[in-house]
């Protein structure tokens, strides 16, 4: 028996335009692809910041000269799976005519191109070592390496993460490894280079793939950005670009949140320094410079002011601490090479008060701030209140704002301005030459404390070969 649920007799009847709008809803949603997946490359051309291995890989097909393990390891989202993918898709393109050889350039109309690209030829076996991680899966791979290609050029086995294979799945890929039919080729890709056997690794040719510069990120992120139709402010794109930490994929899924947040109201969205601020957790970068030359120049009012104003808007106490560091780091490197100042690319808070503040704080100041904004990395990690344990922080820095350098130090003590620390008054009575060195009294009576006390110095001063030395019984005879 089945309930027939009817409507309510006063809801409005579905109009022809809200079904439609509906429609147009639904399959929007549908065919809706991340910017990650949407705009991955497809020949070795579209890789970006990846020269090293775009030119050997292309020198090597166009000479024959291809190996037949590859193993690509790098940061999560540079390109390794991808790289693989374009291998496969250069050894098997068979060109528009169907008549075409191994190329650099692969066409991406051809039948193997389109399936390769859609992960469904049955010669490329794409495996996730994470979830395939025994010998069983491996030996598999053994039994079908024997057989010839079905329609493709070469059979290629792409692994990802094989760093998550077992010893014994290690052990019983490599003799197929070291001599595979000449139909096949591997290619691996991890991202924990150093848990993959040696034994593997010298089976391999290991290309090591970099982390995008942030200057070639905002200009990938802006081309894509126009195709998208998306206005994205120049200094909300360095923060997307910097929070990317080079990786390409991580600054895509970061533009593709923007771009969704990004309120349009009709026109074409667009993408401000505040709301990748505000969805990134982080503060602006000016009021971080602020807080800095607070901390450092001993004004701990305005400190606590300025990071109560930063607690307030919601700003990350990690991602605040990440960002004193990085000033700090600027500041270092612009006092020891002022011309970097004035490098390209750089927002013009940090090159104005950079510039102003770098001749002001000695290098011992800056090596010291950055030692303690460091050890207040751990703490603000593991304190049950993040924020309380930045602002602990930021107070030592604050204390330390008002402590002579071990240099001053130094040369206060040659110059005798501290007196000679070393003999001390005659009497042992705390005097003009510097603090009282003698320890507190334990307890009981003043004179039994000066008595032991004055006992402690003189054995203290007394020679070694003078002390008494308490009576042995000798060895009793045999």
């Amino acid at each position: 028996m089945t309930d027939d649920v009817s409507p309510p007799a006063d809801a409005p009847a579905p109009t022809d335009a809200t079904a439609t709008t509906a429609k147009a809803g639904e399959a929007a949603g549908a065919a809706y692809r991340v910017l990650a997946r949407k705009y991955r490359p497809s020949t070795f051309a579209e890789l970006i910041g990846q020269e090293a291995l775009v030119r050997t890989l292309t020198n090597a097909i166009g000479s024959g000269r291809l190996a037949h393990a590859f193993i690509l390891t790098g940061v999560r989202g540079v390109g390794k799976t991808t790289t693989a993918r374009i291998i496969a898709r250069a050894i098997n393109c068979v060109g528009p005519d169907g008549r075409g050889g191994a190329t650099a350039a692969p066409c991406g109309v051809c039948d193997p191109c389109r399936s390769i690209a859609a992960d469904r030829h049955v010669d490329v076996l794409e495996m996730d070592a994470a979830s395939h991680t025994g010998i069983g899966d491996v030996r598999e791979i053994i039994d079908s390496v024997r057989y010839a290609p079905v329609s493709a050029r070469y059979k290629v086995y792409i692994i990802d993460e094989v760093h998550m294979l077992s010893t014994q799945a290690f052990n019983g890929l490599l003799k197929t490894l070291e001599e595979p039919p000449p139909h096949t080729k591997f290619i691996f890709a991890t991202t924990e280079i150093r848990k993959v056997p040696v034994t593997v690794l010298s089976r391999c040719q290991r290309f090591d793939l970099r982390r995008v510069d942030q200057e070639l990120l905002v200009g990938h992120y802006g081309a894509i950005a126009e195709k998208e139709g998306v206005a994205v402010e120049p200094e909300a794109m360095a923060m997307i670009a910097r929070a990317a930490d080079g990786s390409v994929r991580d600054g895509l899924s970061l533009l593709d949140q923007a771009m969704a947040q990004a309120a349009s109201d009709g026109a074409a969205p667009a993408v401000t320094a505040a709301l990748v601020q505000d969805m990134l957790g982080l503060a602006d970068r000016t009021v971080v410079i602020d807080l800095f030359e607070a901390a450092v120049t001993g004004d701990a009012g305005r400190t606590l002011d300025l990071l109560a104003d930063l607690r307030q808007a919601g700003a990350d106490p990690l991602a605040v601490l990440h960002d004193l560091m990085g000033f700090t780091h600027f500041l270092t490197r612009i006092r020891l090479v002022p011309a970097l100042a004035e490098a390209p690319g750089l927002p013009e808070a940090e090159r104005v008060r950079g510039g102003t503040l770098a001749p002001k704080l000695p290098m011992p100041v800056l090596s010291r701030a950055w030692q303690l904004l460091l050890k207040a990395i751990g703490e603000v990690q593991a304190a049950p209140v993040p924020e309380a344990a930045l602002e602990m922080a930021l107070i030592r820095l604050i204390h330390a704002a008002g402590l002579p350098t071990p240099g001053e130090v130094i040369r206060k003590l040659e110059a005798g301005e501290y007196g000679d620390l070393a003999a001390g008054p005659p009497d042992g009575s705390p005097g003009a030459g510097g603090p009282d060195l003698r320890p507190a009294p334990i307890g009981g009576s003043a004179a039994a404390n000066e008595s032991r006390s004055i006992t402690s110095m003189s054995v203290a001063s007394m020679p070694v070969a003078s002390m008494p030395v308490a009576s042995m019984p000798s060895p009793a005879a045999d």
